[in-house]
């Protein structure tokens, strides 16, 4: 097989063309097995690495993917690889600066070829994201800076950027990556079911804040979430039922008094006091503070 930057162009191009067709809307997430059993031009050719978090294939010019491997939300913060100023994720370098892995990913930066980033949403399971680029490589702190689509790749990174290109750029990085990410966690974490209705349908839950996200506690963490079907979701965003502490929910008193179609019937009059269908994984369970909080501002509302 030839080697260098036709090889290069293939594989890029023939990863990604199978990413977009494997991962759809309603299955968008990808096993780990299926990345390191994906068939290139007749042979195996995995997409990342069995061990290390960077894919640098032999024959390829620089790095061909990076992986973000699943933690559980007590075991680090929820966003490992930190937002810099200029709003753009960054990727650490793993171990000695001189590996080739990450020597792969500063060629990848010099050639501006597009790359893919695995981003784990739990044990084996990963959501991708492609084409992502690097468009800098801060060498005093081992890490490089990844621009999630062409608006940030035309960022100044080596200079001062301007406070609306700085909002521009994390509400890029938020909507492109934190979103999505916190969605299929809490949606995995709750194993594709409503918390409340128990539907099953993923293309038709939401992964809930408990403490909004515009609130400086509402962090992107499962321990935050809450998978709701989307008429349970909006309910619970306008205060028309809540969930006591004991993980019961609670309809508004007024909402019981109401007579109307089967809908409010069936769908939210009969949800009072039923328990929530909650994670098995103990740590992915609600943080009862959190509950609490929130428990308090919709009675306060009502």
């Amino acid at each position: 097989m030839p080697l260098g930057d036709d090889l290069d162009s293939r594989i890029r191009a023939a990863s990604m063309a199978w990413l977009r067709q494997r991962c759809t809307p309603e299955d968008p997430v990808v096993r780990r097995d299926e990345l390191l059993g994906f068939q290139f031009e007749g042979r195996t050719f995995p997409l990342i690495d069995n061990q290390l978090g960077i894919r640098k294939p032999q024959g390829l010019t620089a790095a061909l993917s990076i992986l973000t491997t699943y933690t559980s939300d007590g075991a680090r913060a929820p966003y490992e690889d930190a937002v810099g100023e200029d709003g753009l994720l960054r990727y650490k370098f793993q171990g000695n600066p001189g590996h080739y892995t990450n020597v792969g990913l500063r060629r990848a930066h010099e050639l501006g070829v597009p790359l893919m980033w695995f981003f784990g949403v739990q044990q084996g399971l990963y959501l991708p994201f492609f084409p992502v680029w690097i468009v800098a490589v801060d060498e005093r702190l081992s890490q490089v800076a990844v621009a999630l689509d062409e608006a940030q790749r035309h960022l100044s990174v080596d200079g001062p950027v301007s406070l609306i290109e700085r909002r521009y750029s994390e509400r890029i990085t938020r909507q492109r990556l934190h979103q999505p990410v916190f969605r299929q966690r809490v949606i995995q974490a709750y194993e594709t079911s409503c918390a409340m209705c128990r539907l099953r349908h993923r293309s038709l839950l939401d992964a809930a804040h408990i403490i909004p996200d515009r609130d400086v506690r509402g962090v992107p963490a499962i321990s935050n979430g809450l998978a709701l079907c989307k008429i349970h979701h909006a309910a619970y965003d306008q205060n028309i039922l809540g969930i006591r502490p004991d993980y019961t929910i609670e309809v508004r008193a007024d909402i019981l008094q109401e007579i109307d179609g089967p809908m409010l019937k069936h769908g939210l009059q009969e949800m009072n006091n039923v328990p929530l269908v909650l994670p098995r994984c103990r740590a992915d369970r609600p943080a009862p503070e959190l509950v609490e909080e929130r428990y308090e501002r919709f009675r306060s509302a009502g």
